[in-house]
């Protein structure tokens, strides 16, 4: 059984080391810092999830992020490397592979392209057809609210739909590139758009991607 989720967290915590806790990252508003007291507080913290979802609940998560943002960084990088507690969902390895895979990728991703020397990995066909089943999975999730069509295609042309409508903005690239473009990363993605272009344009300025 694949363990990507636990390869991905181990590249994580090394890239915020290597970067410092200072680092910008593709986060809008958040530096390494911040991004390293989120990972933890999301695996540690269960009872903020809902601050995500829920306005009235935001405070609490907020107040909670900033307890851990103040923890010195290297015991933050420390709490991701040896990952949950020990009674947490996250130490089942099914469970760790459903949430945290995709998880681990982009926020390691968030890192590594922001930088202005970053070079895309190379990433085996195996990584890759798991995170293309993701992405078929959650592309309607995270294409919500666009304000196009919008179609995700693979080199091979096999294609998810994101969004129905007109007209339609069709992205293509690898699994690992669309999934980036599809979290709202569309600035560092490697992936062609083709469209009418007011379409694209108004894709490209959306807000919307991602959750």
């Amino acid at each position: 059984m694949s363990t990507f989720a636990k390869r991905e967290r181990l590249l994580l915590a090394d890239l915020l080391e290597t970067a410092g806790p200072d680092a910008p990252t593709l986060c809008e508003g958040w530096r390494t810092r911040d991004l390293a007291a989120h990972v933890v507080v999301r695996e540690r913290r269960p009872d903020t999830v809902g601050g995500q979802l829920i306005k009235q609940l935001a405070p609490r998560l907020q107040k909670v992020m900033e307890e851990y943002t103040a923890k010195p960084y290297e015991e933050l990088i420390q709490l991701i490397r040896t990952g949950p507690p020990r009674f947490s969902p996250f130490q089942l390895k099914q469970i760790d592979e459903a949430a945290n895979t995709v998880e681990f990728y982009v926020h390691a991703e968030d890192v590594r392209r922001a930088q202005p020397d970053w070079t895309p990995r190379e990433l085996d066909p195996v990584f890759q057809e798991t995170l293309w089943s993701r992405l078929e999975r959650t592309a309607r999730l995270l294409g919500r609210g666009v304000p196009t069509g919008l179609v995700l295609r693979r080199p091979n042309g096999q294609t998810v739909v994101a969004h129905r409508g007109a007209p339609v903005v069709t992205v293509t690239g690898e699994p690992s590139e669309l999934l980036l473009f599809a979290f709202g990363r569309q600035g560092a993605a490697r992936v062609e758009v083709e469209g009418d272009q007011d379409a694209v344009t108004k894709l490209s300025q959306s807000r919307k991607l991602g959750i």
